[in-house]
């Protein structure tokens, strides 16, 4: 899984959201096809439920770093997941 747990990945460059979502399904494909691409990506907000009581009002966000961030966009768009990408600033 590349998923980064450790401040080094933040350190290293920017980040990008590449979404914001509630809902687990999507996080879920999102991180497949990231893991599949061999993307490192960031969940941020995951742990949320405690606090929000498991309602799903949190939305999760998933963060690539700024060197990936054409790539993931173009894995996304080519998944047909473009209407849940983030504004490209």
């Amino acid at each position: 899984m590349s998923v980064l747990r450790n401040k080094r990945f933040c350190q290293g460059g920017a980040l990008r959201e590449l979404i914001r979502a509630n809902d687990a399904v999507l996080v879920s494909a999102v991180s497949a096809l990231l893991d599949g691409a061999g993307i490192k990506y960031l969940v941020l907000d995951q742990n949320m439920s405690v606090i929000e009581g498991s309602l799903g009002i949190l939305p999760r966000r998933i963060l690539v770093g700024d060197e990936d961030a054409v790539q993931a966009r173009r894995i996304m768009k080519d998944a047909g997941l473009a209407h849940e990408l983030r504004p490209d600033e």
